[in-house]
């Protein structure tokens, strides 16, 4: 009987741990989604000068292109232009409102790291939105302006490109956030070896699983030409050489603690 209320007294526990945690992650998202409302309605009012600059790359590959005739992007339906703006307004906010996302994300992790491991929170978000923002800055002025250009040659007297701004926006959108999440590898990889989920021998041991993985990844991330897949994978395969360091730092000051 009492073995009986015991186990039952432990299930409610963890039932309890389970649905604390669940509540935790509810109001961690909540306060994320609140940041990019925020941050979207502010930017809303400048979202034309936000579409400028994503249209730039386009603009300047028709101009090395000597492709002065070619037409402006469309939008196909009435309230097409409101939504761009709309859409801009959010993916904005996102990308503004990221220091707080990886903030609310490491305070949720932060419960289940040991004292030692929770100081490093503040200096993985700042890390982690440096990343990212180095991720999207090496997408537009590098991916997009020699992508766009090797993709836009393809243009003849008798295949004309008339590109729906919607779809445009969505490309560039997409490689922009991909790059960014592609520029954590480092920041996850300190943040594993921390917890010892892995170690530097680890990754140099599966070295070639690693590069074949990550270029099959590039591959179905990126849209389908190879000119991107191959300007994502090239950083893919630095960034895991570099994550190797980083664990080996990350590896050595835990042993450095420890002693």
């Amino acid at each position: 009987m009492n073995e009986t209320a015991t186990k039952k007294v432990t299930d409610d526990e963890k039932e309890m741990a389970f649905l604390d945690h669940l509540e935790e992650l509810r109001w961690r998202l909540i306060k994320a989604i609140v940041a990019v409302m925020i941050c979207a309605i502010a930017v809303y009012f400048f979202s034309d000068k936000v579409l400028t600059v994503l249209i730039n790359p386009y603009n300047e590959a028709l101009s090395k292109l000597n492709k002065t005739d070619a037409q402006k992007l469309i939008f196909l339906a009435p309230t097409g232009g409101f939504m761009i703006h709309i859409k801009l307004a959010v993916f904005s906010g996102i990308f503004l409102s990221l220091p707080i996302i990886f903030y609310q994300l490491w305070q949720f992790i932060a419960p289940g790291l040991f004292e030692s491991e929770k100081k490093y929170v503040p200096l993985v978000v700042v890390l982690s939105t440096l990343c990212f923002a180095v991720g999207a800055l090496f997408c537009y002025f590098v991916v997009l302006r020699y992508g766009l250009r090797f993709l836009l040659s393809f243009e003849t007297s008798d295949l004309i490109a008339t590109i729906s701004v919607n779809e445009y926006l969505q490309f560039i959108t997409m490689l922009l956030l991909v790059f960014g999440l592609i520029f954590e590898l480092p920041i996850l990889a300190f943040f594993l070896t921390k917890v010892g989920f892995l170690t530097p021998a680890f990754m140099r041991y599966y070295r070639r699983h690693g590069i074949v993985t990550m270029v099959i990844l590039a591959a179905l991330i990126t849209p389908p030409d190879i000119f991107t897949q191959l300007l994502l994978a090239g950083p893919l395969v630095l960034l895991y050489e570099i994550s190797i360091v980083v664990s080996k730092f990350a590896l050595k000051k835990s042993e450095s603690q420890a002693e």
